[in-house]
């Protein structure tokens, strides 16, 4: 198979791997006082200092987590009930984050009255700066948190966090960043960018399902979703996965050290598959901003086709991509996404998105090229029927 939807979740990288194993082979609860439980604490404290290091962040500040969607939660809900007053209880999103963060946001609107503020984005899948302005001069006071995803899950547009962080800061409005798909494949320095809180996940960048992290800066309170042993901070209690975190810590490390020779090598393969697609496929439309994006991302319409029966007919072919974001899988509806971008709900149902990882190779892309003409004309011609 070619393997083509790296966005939704990627291979462990060997040396991630080999830490996990060799970790999970020794004995000790990182909350135990006896040796083996010390040297599991001495464990997960490397894991947080190499992590902090890799990410421009304190080792204080690096919570670990059981996945990236219980980082943004952690955050967004988190940070909400910390700040919220009767007169301060708005929360500030975007039109185009993963469910991990929007679901959470609207779970805030529709249990907790959370007034909820969406900014939009334009035809590239860029966040509106000057309706943040604008909304932050008429709300500001009224906001307890604002989020927003550093990279697009489904189109690969990047966001400019720094600005947006900038913004709010200068009416004290903390910023978390849904960072999952941006680390390890663009840079990404946690206290440059100015954000107070920011989202990693173990498996979209080489590390193991079930791992994840929220960076969140020592002078931001967070309510805490969970309650028990007071571990991390006393914000996420529960007994650390010491091999995971060990997985983990490897992982970014690896994929931060080599990103901007990787994220090179990536963006060679993309704009070949790019331009193959359009030589060969000539209605298919190119989604997204075509220069600021994720390097692996390439995402395209198929006007005519059902974007699920042309992820069929090509995974029939050997070829394994998305229609979005995995956790939307099976969901027969349009992405918000395309449609916050502007696009119409028939193009958007007629989209895929093809997501190059560090296994990737130029095999896997010519696989794809020459399986798609024949699976959208099959696609057309079902459609028609």
């Amino acid at each position: 198979m070619a393997y083509l939807d790296h966005a939704a979740t990627t291979p462990m990288l060997p040396q991630a791997l080999d830490a996990y194993v060799r970790t999970a082979r020794a004995l000790g609860n990182a909350s135990s006082l006896h040796g083996s439980g010390r040297t599991a604490r001495r464990t997960v404290e490397e894991a947080r200092e190499r992590i902090a290091e890799a990410l421009g962040a304190k080792p204080g500040e690096v919570i670990f987590t059981g996945s990236g969607t219980e980082a943004d939660n952690l955050a967004v809900k988190g940070v909400h009930w910390s700040r919220r007053t009767p007169e301060r209880n708005r929360v500030v999103t975007t039109a185009i984050e993963h469910h991990a963060v929007a679901d959470a946001v609207a779970w805030l609107g529709d249990h907790e009255r959370a007034d909820i503020s969406e900014l939009p984005v334009d035809k590239l899948g860029r966040v509106d700066t000057a309706a943040l302005a604008e909304l932050l001069a008429e709300h500001g006071p009224q906001i307890t948190v604002l989020t927003c995803m550093w990279a697009n899950n489904e189109v690969g547009t990047l966001q400019p966090i720094a600005e947006i962080a900038a913004l709010a800061a200068a009416h004290g409005i903390p910023v978390h960043t849904d960072a999952i798909q941006a680390v390890g494949h663009v840079p990404v320095d946690f206290a440059a960018s100015g954000a107070a809180g920011l989202a990693l996940s173990g498996h979209k960048l080489g590390g193991p399902t079930g791992t994840g992290a929220l960076i969140l800066r020592r002078d931001v309170k967070a309510v805490p979703l969970l309650h028990g042993g007071g571990q991390e901070r006393e914000i996420r209690s529960g007994t650390l996965d010491v091999p995971g975190i060990a997985a983990l810590a490897e992982a970014v490390a690896h994929a931060v050290r080599t990103q901007e020779v990787e994220s090179e090598r990536l963006a060679l393969l993309r704009d070949d598959l790019v331009a193959r697609i359009r030589a060969t496929v000539p209605e298919a439309v190119y989604n997204g901003d075509p220069e600021a994006r994720l390097p692996g991302n390439a995402h395209f319409s198929f006007p005519g086709c059902e974007g699920d029966a042309l992820l069929m007919l090509l995974d029939a072919a050997g070829v394994e991509c998305a229609t979005g974001s995995a956790c939307s899988a099976g969901i027969a509806q349009p992405s918000h996404v395309l449609l916050a971008m502007g696009t119409d709900a028939d193009d958007a149902r007629s989209s895929l998105r093809f997501t190059l990882g560090w296994p990737t190779t130029k095999a896997d892309v010519d696989a794809l090229v020459a399986a798609l003409p024949e699976a959208v004309r099959r696609a057309k011609t079902a459609g028609l029927s």
